[in-house]
C-alpha cells in the first residue's frame, strides 16, 4: 500500500511502484519478474476467487521460475496462505507471501526488508533444490508455514506467528533454516491445481451469554454445509440442553462440524472436561490444533472437492500439508 496524493489513506500499489522505492532488487544476480492486478486490491477483499487466480498464474509460470513471491495485504494473508496451501498439491517450489505494516513509501517501513529477505528464500537452493518447498509467510525474520499462521498483531512489525508449530527459519546476519520442520511433497508426482473452493461454510464463535435463538439462526443458514466452532480452552462449550440438542440436530441434518480452541496455541483435546467429551459423542469433528484461518480453507478446499461427508470426517483429521498436529 502506499499514500493516496494529498490524503492519509492507504491505496493499493503496482509493483512498478515497488521497484521505484527498492532499488536493491537490481543487485539480486537472477531475475525477477512481476506480474499486477488490475485493478490491485486491498487484502480485505480477498476470496476464493482471488486464491484460484493466485493458483492460475503460479500454475502457468511453474516451469518457468525458482520460486514465487506473494506481496499481499497483512490481514487476510493468513486465510490466503492456508488456501494455497491446499490448491497447490504437490508443490516442490517455494510460494513465499509477505508484505508489509507500515506502507512502502513510508521512511520506517518493514515492506523492504520482509520483500528482499522472501525474495531471496523463495530463490535459496540446496544440493540444487529448493529448499522450503511450501507455502509460507514471511515476516520479521521469522519463516512460517502458511497454515500454521495467524495474524495476532494490528500495530507491531512482528504482526504473525505459529504458535503451535515451529519456524521454518529465523534470519538474521545469516538465514537459518529449520530443516527437520520443512515439508516436502512426493516429487514424483506434478504439480496440480485445485480451483473449487466451496464458501457454504460458517464460523461459530462462543461466548457467554450467547442465545438459543441466536444459535439456531446459525445453524439453520440455508445451504450452508459445515460450520467451525471456536469453543473454550481444550474444546469445551456451554452444556446447556438446548445448545448440545442443536448441535445434535444440524448433525442429523448432513452438515459437518468441526471443533477448534479460540486460544492462539494449543489444541482441542476431547474428554478432559464433560462438555467437549458430549461434543465428540454427538459426532464434532477434533480440529486439533488447527488456526482458525486453515479450518475454513480446508473446509472450503475438501468440500470444493466433491467428496463425501464422511471422507471428509477422515480427511480433515488428516496431516495433507502440515497443517495440524497427529
Amino acid at each position: 500500500m502506499i499514500n493516496k496524493p494529498g490524503t492519509t489513506t492507504l491505496v493499493p500499489v503496482d509493483f512498478s511502484e515497488i521497484e521505484n522505492q527498492l532499488p536493491e532488487l537490481k543487485r539480486f544476480d537472477f531475475r525477477i519478474d512481476s506480474h499486477t492486478f488490475h485493478p490491485a486490491i486491498d487484502s480485505s477483499d480477498a476470496d476464493p476467487s482471488f486464491w484460484v487466480e493466485l493458483a492460475e498464474i503460479i500454475e502457468s509460470k511453474y516451469q518457468e521460475y525458482d520460486g514465487f513471491v506473494i506481496l499481499h495485504g497483512t490481514d487476510t494473508m493468513a486465510y490466503s496462505a492456508s488456501a494455497l496451501s491446499f490448491m497447490l498439491e504437490n508443490l516442490h517450489k517455494p510460494v513465499i507471501f509477505t508484505g508489509s505494516q507500515l506502507p512502502i513509501g513510508v521512511l520506517r517501513t518493514d515492506g523492504k526488508e520482509n520483500l528482499i529477505t522472501a525474495i531471496e528464500i523463495a530463490a535459496d537452493r540446496k544440493n540444487d533444490k529448493p529448499i522450503v518447498p511450501e507455502v509460507c509467510i514471511f515476516f520479521q525474520n521469522h519463516l512460517f508455514r502458511g497454515n500454521r499462521t495467524t495474524k495476532f498483531n494490528a500495530e507491531f512489525f512482528n504482526a504473525f506467528k505459529s504458535f503451535n508449530y515451529p519456524s521454518l527459519a529465523e534470519t538474521g546476519i545469516s538465514i537459518k533454516y529449520n530443516y527437520p520442520a520443512i515439508h516436502h511433497s512426493d516429487v514424483t508426482k506434478p504439480l496440480s491445481i485445485s480451483k473449487s473452493m466451496d464458501r457454504s461454510i460458517g464460523i461459530i464463535k462462543l461466548f457467554p451469554g450467547m442465545t438459543e435463538n441466536w444459535i439456531q439462526t446459525c445453524l439453520n443458514t440455508p445451504d450452508t454445509k459445515a460450520f467451525i466452532i471456536e469453543s473454550y480452552g481444550t474444546g469445551n462449550a456451554v452444556t446447556s440442553a438446548w445448545f448440545m440438542e442443536a448441535i445434535e440436530q444440524a448433525i442429523n441434518r448432513g452438515q459437518l462440524i468441526i471443533n477448534i480452541t479460540q486460544c492462539h496455541a494449543g489444541s482441542v483435546n476431547p474428554g478432559i472436561y464433560e462438555s467437549s467429551r458430549r461434543l465428540r459423542e454427538l459426532g464434532v469433528i477434533n480440529g486439533r490444533d488447527m488456526t482458525t484461518e486453515t479450518a475454513v480453507t480446508k473446509l472450503m478446499f475438501l468440500l470444493g472437492k466433491g467428496h463425501e461427508m464422511d471422507e471428509i470426517r477422515i480427511l480433515l483429521n488428516k496431516a495433507l500439508r502440515g497443517e495440524i498436529t497427529i
